[in-house]
C-alpha cells in the first residue's frame, strides 16, 4: 500500500519532468553548448572485459554463525561477487553472493558498527557485560552496512589487507552510488528533478543521502525513508527475546520489507518508463515543429515570475547565501583541488617510474608490459586512495547546518568521481600518443625522450581539464547547497501564489513548460551572478592553480581528437606477437590480481583456533621479497591449494566459540562447462535460498547452469546450484550452509 502511493504521486511528478526534460534535450541538440572543448581524450569504454580485483577473505553467515573462507571478485561493473573458492570461480560455478553496495557504508571497526545498530532501534540497548550482535575473531573486520537492507560482514588477518579491501569496497560503494547514467540527456534529468520535487513536496529540502544506486534502488529508498519509521514504531515494542536478538530481528525485518519494496518498485517503475517512451515520438514532433512558440511562450511566462519573485529574492541572497558563499567555496576548494593536483602527482610518479624501468630493463620489449598495467592506472582502488583521501578533509561545520546540508558525501563522492575520470583521460592521451609514436622511434633512447615529451604535453592538457572540471563542480556545489535553502525560505511568500501563473501556458505546450520549473530557474538566476563572480575571482587568485575564464582552448589539438576515434589500443594483443605464455597474457586483464600483504600473511584455510588468535607469521629471511605485482607464484600457489582442499576437511569458524571439531565436507569434482550445452539448457530465475532451504551439493551435471555474472546483474539476479532442476522459492533473505545470498 505504502510503495503504491509513494510511486503514485512519484510517477505524476515523473511524466511531467518527462516532458521538461525531453524539450530541454532537444533544444540542446539544435542549439548546443558554447562550452570549453576538453584537451584530453576520453575513453568510451574503460574496463571492457576485465576485472578489476580478487582474492580471499573471510565473511561471516548469519544462519550458522561461522566465519567461512569466501573467494572475492569485482568485475568492471563493480558488484562484489563472492564464491565458495578460487576454484569455484576458475570452473564458472554458481557465486554464492552478488551484490551491488549501493547506499552502504564500510565499517572498519565492530564499535562503529555496533553504535549504528544501537540506534537503529531506539529503546534497545544490550546491557553492558552481554555478548555483542557481532564478534569478530580478528582485530580488523570490514563490514558493510546499509539502513534498510541486509548487513554484510568480513575480516581478515592484518591492518594492510583491512586498508587495501577498505579501498576495494569504497570504490565499489561510489561505482554504485552513480548509478544512474548521465549518458541519458531525457531519463536522467527526469528522474533526478521528479525525485527533488517529490521531496519538496513533502517539505523535504536540501541535500539526500539516499540519492544512490540505480532508478529502483534510489525510489525503494525513497519508498522506506516514510515506511521505516512506521515499521519501527508498530513493530518495534513487540519483538522479544534479548536485546541481541531484538536487534537482529529487526535487522532481518527491515531487509525483508526492503526486498518486497524493490521487487514491486521495479515493476511499477517500469511500466511507467514504458509508458513515456511509449509517447515519446509524438511530443518530440510537436516539440521540433513548434519550437520557436514554446521558447516564446516560456520566456514570456518566466519574466512575469521573475517580476513576482527576484526582489524578494534578492533580498535573501543578499542576507543569507551572500555573506557565506565565499566561505562555502573555500571549504570546498582546498581539499577538491589537494585531490586533483594528487591525481597529477600520481600520474606522473607512475610515467616516471615506467620510464626509467623502461631504461634499466630493456626498452620496448618491457614497454608493452607497462602500458597495459598504466592503463587500468584510474581504477586501481590502492593507488588512487591517496587521491580520493584528500576529499575527507571537507568539513562545511556551521554553513551544514545553516544550510540544510545532512552530509557532505554526496560532494566528496562527486569530486572523487571526478578525479578517477580525469586520471583515465590522462592516461588513455599518453597511451594514444605513444602508441602512434612506436612507429618512427629507433631505440632505447629515443623511447625515453618520446615518453618525457609526451608526458609534458599531457600534463599540460590535464591542468586545463582538471581547472574547467573543478570550476563546473564548484559552481554546481554552491547551487546545490544554497539553492534548496532558498526555495525553503522563498516557500512561504512565493509558493502559494505560483498556481495564478498557469493560465499563461497554452493548452498544447503544457507537457513542456511547467510553472514550478520555471520559479526555480528564476530563483537560480538570483544567486548564479554571485557564485559566478566568486568562482571567478578564486581563478584571478591563482591560489588553487585553476586558470581564468578568459582562457580558453578551443579545438587546439584537431589532430589528437580524431586519434581519440580510432579502434581502442588494446596493449595485450600488442605482446601477442611476442612468445609468452598465453595464460600470463590473460591474466593481465585483471587490474589488481590479489590483494596480498607485502609481509605475507597466514593461509586462508587455517583452523578456528589460529584465526581466532591472530598473528603475524615471521618471514623466512631466505626467500626473496613478494611484489604485489608478482601474482604468477600466488595463483600457482592459491590453485594447488584448492586442489589440493578437495578432499580435505574444510574448517568452519564459529562467531564467539572455537568449534571442537571442523564439520567435513566433501568437494565432488566439476567439469568446465562445455561449449555444446544443448540450448534447451536455460538457467532459473533468480531465487535466493529460503532461511529453510536445505543445504545443495554440487554435481557434474549443475555446472551446465552456472554462468559469469554480466553487466547487467547488479545483484538481483543469481542462479542457486542446481537452479535448473529446483522449483522457484520463495524471496528470503538468508544463506543455508549451501545456500545462495543475493542483493539488489
Amino acid at each position: 500500500e505504502k510503495t503504491g502511493k509513494v510511486l503514485g504521486e512519484f510517477s505524476r511528478c515523473y511524466r511531467e519532468q518527462y516532458g521538461v526534460a525531453l524539450f530541454n534535450s532537444v533544444r540542446y541538440e539544435i542549439e548546443g553548448n558554447g562550452g570549453p572543448q576538453a584537451q584530453l581524450l576520453h575513453r568510451k569504454v574503460p574496463l571492457e572485459d576485465h576485472v578489476i580485483y580478487s582474492g580471499n577473505l573471510f565473511q561471516y553467515i548469519e544462519e550458522n554463525k561461522k566465519w567461512r573462507n569466501r573467494f572475492c571478485v569485482v568485475p568492471h561493473n563493480y558488484g562484489l561477487v563472492l564464491y565458495e573458492n578460487k576454484l569455484a570461480y576458475e570452473r564458472d560455478l554458481a557465486p554464492r553472493v552478488l551484490l551491488n553496495s549501493a547506499g552502504y557504508k564500510i565499517l572498519t571497526s565492530v564499535d562503529q558498527y555496533l553504535e549504528l545498530v544501537n540506534s537503529s532501534l531506539p529503546g534497545v540497548m544490550p546491557k553492558s557485560g552481554h555478548s555483542p550482535i557481532l564478534k569478530c575473531p580478528t582485530d580488523f573486520p570490514l563490514i558493510l552496512w546499509h539502513p534498510c537492507a541486509r548487513h554484510y560482514y568480513f575480516c581478515v588477518m592484518t591492518g594492510k589487507e583491512q586498508e587495501k579491501w577498505g579501498a576495494v569496497f569504497q570504490d565499489c560503494v561510489r561505482h554504485c552510488n552513480n548509478g544512474i547514467s548521465e549518458d541519458s540527456r531525457v531519463e536522467a534529468p527526469a528522474f533526478t528533478d521528479a525525485i527533488r520535487m517529490y521531496r519538496q513536496s513533502k517539505e523535504q529540502y536540501g541535500t539526500w543521502d539516499m540519492l544512490c544506486g540505480n532508478e529502483t534502488q534510489v525510489l525503494s529508498n525513497l519508498v522506506m525513508e516514510e515506511l521505516l519509521p512506521e515499521l519501527r514504531s508498530t513493530i518495534g515494542p513487540r519483538l522479544k527475546g534479548k536485546a541481541q536478538e531484538r536487534q537482529r530481528t529487526w535487522i532481518q525485518i527491515s531487509d525483508a520489507v526492503y526486498r518486497l519494496v524493490y521487487e514491486q518498485t521495479k515493476a511499477q517503475y517500469d511500466a511507467m518508463v514504458a509508458k513515456c517512451e511509449q509517447e515519446r515520438p509524438q511530443m518530440e514532433s510537436i516539440i521540433r515543429t513548434d519550437m520557436d512558440q514554446i521558447i516564446t511562450s516560456k520566456e514570456h511566462l518566466a519574466s512575469k515570475i521573475r517580476a513576482f519573485v527576484l526582489p524578494k529574492a534578492e533580498i535573501c541572497v543578499r542576507n543569507h547565501v551572500q555573506p557565506y558563499i565565499s566561505s562555502i567555496l573555500e571549504a570546498l576548494m582546498t581539499p577538491t583541488s589537494q585531490g586533483f593536483a594528487e591525481v597529477r602527482e600520481v600520474f606522473f610518479k607512475e610515467v616516471t617510474d615506467m620510464n626509467m624501468n623502461i631504461v634499466n630493463e630493456g626498452g620496448l620489449e618491457k614497454l608493452v608490459e607497462y602500458m597495459e598495467k598504466l592503463s587500468h592506472l584510474a581504477f586501481h582502488p590502492v593507488k588512487m586512495q591517496s587521491c580520493y583521501e584528500k576529499m575527507d578533509q571537507l568539513k562545511l561545520e556551521g554553513l551544514q547546518q545553516r544550510f540544510d546540508v545532512s552530509s557532505t558525501s554526496v560532494f566528496k563522492q562527486r569530486a572523487q568521481i571526478h578525479m578517477r575520470q580525469q586520471m583515465d583521460d590522462a592516461v588513455y592521451t599518453f597511451e594514444t600518443l605513444l602508441h602512434q609514436e612506436l612507429g618512427k622511434l629507433q631505440g632505447k633512447d629515443d623511447l625515453c625522450k618520446s615518453i618525457q615529451r609526451i608526458l609534458e604535453r599531457v600534463l599540460k592538457k590535464y591542468d586545463y581539464d582538471s581547472s574547467t572540471v573543478r570550476k563546473k563542480f564548484f559552481r554546481e556545489a554552491l547551487l546545490q547547497i544554497t539553492i534548496p535553502f532558498l526555495l525553503k525560505k522563498l516557500a512561504p511568500t512565493c509558493k502559494g501564489e505560483l498556481a495564478r501563473f498557469q493560465e499563461l501556458i497554452f493548452e498544447d505546450f503544457a507537457s513542456f513548460i511547467l510553472v514550478e520549473n520555471t520559479y526555480e530557474e528564476v530563483v537560480l538566476q538570483s544567486v548564479m551572478k554571485d557564485i559566478m563572480q566568486a568562482v571567478k575571482e578564486a581563478a584571478v587568485q591563482r591560489k588553487h592553480n585553476l586558470y581564468r575564464d578568459s582562457m580558453v582552448l578551443h579545438n587546439s589539438d584537431p589532430n589528437l581528437h580524431l586519434l581519440g576515434e580510432g579502434i581502442p589500443i588494446d596493449w595485450a594483443e600488442e605482446h601477442a606477437g611476442q612468445p609468452e605464455d598465453t595464460d600470463k597474457r590473460r591474466r593481465a586483464k585483471q587490474v589488481v590480481s590479489v590483494i596480498q600483504d607485502d609481509e605475507g600473511v597466514l593461509p586462508y584455510e587455517v583452523g578456528a583456533e589460529e584465526l581466532l588468535q591472530p598473528r603475524s607469521p615471521e618471514p623466512d629471511p631466505a626467500a626473496p621479497p613478494c611484489s604485489p605485482d608478482r601474482v604468477e607464484e600466488i595463483r600457482e600457489a592459491l590453485a594447488e591449494e584448492s586442489l589440493g582442499a578437495g578432499g580435505e576437511a574444510e574448517e568452519r569458524l564459529t562467531n564467539a566459540d572455537v568449534p571442537s571439531e571442523a564439520s567435513v565436507q566433501q568437494a565432488a569434482p566439476s567439469p568446465k562447462p562445455r561449449a555444446d550445452v544443448p540450448s534447451e539448457v536455460k538457467v532459473a530465475p533468480a531465487t535466493p535460498a529460503s532461511p529453510t532451504a536445505k543445504a545443495q551439493t554440487l554435481s557434474p551435471s549443475t555446472t551446465l547452469a552456472c554462468h559469469q555474472p554480466s553487466d547487467k546483474e547488479t545483484g538481483e539476479e543469481v542462479s542457486p546450484v542446481g537452479s535448473e532442476c529446483s522449483p522457484p522459492q520463495p524471496m528470503g533473505t538468508t544463506e543455508s550452509g549451501e545456500g545462495v545470498q543475493t542483493e539488489f
